[in-house]
C-alpha cells in the first residue's frame, strides 16, 4: 500500500492542506494521518470513500490501479 500512502500525501499537498486539515474532515488525529502517509496504518473503507470525495479522485487513483486521478 506504499502507492496509496504516497498518493495520499501528494493529492493533500496539492489541495494545500495540512495533516491538521486532513484529520478534521476525517475525524482522526494529526498522527494517525502521519501513519498513513508514512504506510505504516491502512485505512477503512469509509475512509477512502471519504478521501476519494474530499479530493474528487478515485479511489483507483488513490489504490494505484491507475494513473488518471479522475472520477468516472
Amino acid at each position: 500500500m506504499e502507492i496509496f500512502s504516497q498518493r495520499l500525501r501528494e493529492v493533500r499537498k496539492q489541495a494545500g492542506e495540512s495533516r491538521a486539515m486532513l484529520g478534521e474532515s476525517l475525524g482522526v488525529s494529526i498522527s494517525q494521518n502521519s501513519e498513513l502517509e508514512n504506510n505504516r496504518k491502512g485505512t477503512t473503507l469509509e475512509r477512502l470513500a471519504v478521501l476519494c470525495r474530499h479530493y474528487n479522485v478515485s479511489a483507483d487513483y488513490l489504490l494505484g490501479l491507475t494513473d488518471d486521478p479522475a472520477l468516472r
